[in-house]
């Protein structure tokens, strides 16, 4: 089949980005295909509808929608009908689901999942926590962590713990350094300790590149790619080898990052805190 570009709109009642996340799941499928998403956000009156319609008229395409609120999802349902375009709505058999579960309505309201409640404000905390307690900072206070991530340099520490702060997670990062030693609170800790390691083909290239943006001077950049141990195949090996032989002696749990995108290596986090076993996770 040939490569083609195909327009999706995407109608919501809140931000979309329930939505949005939903349907880039599902494009990455068609890698033979290129999807634009066309955004029609807080549709939340017929006016504001009637302003998402227009602009599909004006470039039609399939839509996707999860409003919840019912007379404007049928409205939209006849506009979409009128202009002879498809329209799927994602949100009524997970909500019908629901209901015969329940045995209650649901209540319509656009943006549900983003009210301002406990969880909400838990999300917040977590955050303020990753930032003050990134690679290493204010080690005496990692017991308030719910988890703590250890890894070489560049082995996606800090973006992991931002991603599971997102999910109400606090959590802290320590760097592993060869010749540094580790905080005396790090062992004595009663909440889990995960280290993450990397292939060291594939750290090597991330630092390589990471040098190469952070030093301007060609001199300098040369020095640093060739001689310095940082980037050192055989130095790395040794010093993922080291990381993970420590890991193993304190029974801390290991995630391989090599392939995997932080949502991913967030999720196999996540699987070990809430199906904790003593072996933990294999690489």
């Amino acid at each position: 089949m040939p490569h083609r570009r195909i327009l999706l709109h995407l109608v919501s009642g809140a931000t979309g980005q329930t939505l949005d996340s939903m349907l880039r799941a599902c494009v990455a499928q068609f890698p033979e295909h290129e999807f634009e998403f066309q955004h029609w956000n807080l549709i939340r009156t017929r006016n504001q509808l009637r302003r998402a319609l227009t602009g599909i008229a004006s470039a039609p395409g399939p839509v996707l929608s999860s409003l919840t609120e019912p007379d404007l999802q049928q409205h939209l349902e006849e506009g979409c009908a009128r202009l002879g375009v498809r329209l799927l709505d994602v949100m009524t058999q997970a909500l019908t689901l629901l209901q015969d579960v329940t045995g209650s309505h649901a209540s319509g309201r656009p943006g549900g999942q983003y009210v301002m409640d406990d969880n909400y404000y838990r999300r917040i905390d977590a955050m303020h926590f990753v930032v003050e307690h990134d690679d290493g900072q204010q080690a005496r206070e990692l017991k308030e962590a719910d988890v703590v991530l250890v890894g070489v340099s560049r082995s996606s520490k800090t973006p992991t713990c931002f991603y599971l702060a997102n999910r109400g997670i606090k959590a802290a990062n320590i760097p592993l350094v060869m010749e540094r030693p580790l905080p005396d609170e790090l062992f004595a800790l009663e909440i889990p300790v995960i280290g993450l390691t990397i292939d060291p083909d594939s750290l090597v290239e991330i630092r390589r590149t990471r040098v190469s943006s952070m030093v301007p001077a060609k001199s300098r950049m040369d020095m640093a790619l060739h001689e310095s141990r940082y980037v050192d195949p055989e130095e790395v090996r040794a010093e993922l080898l080291w990381a993970r032989r420590l890991c193993a002696r304190h029974g801390w749990p290991v995630v391989d990052v090599t392939r995997r995108s932080v949502e991913e290596t967030s999720a196999a986090i996540l699987d070990i805190l809430e199906h904790p076993t003593p072996a933990g996770l294999p690489g």
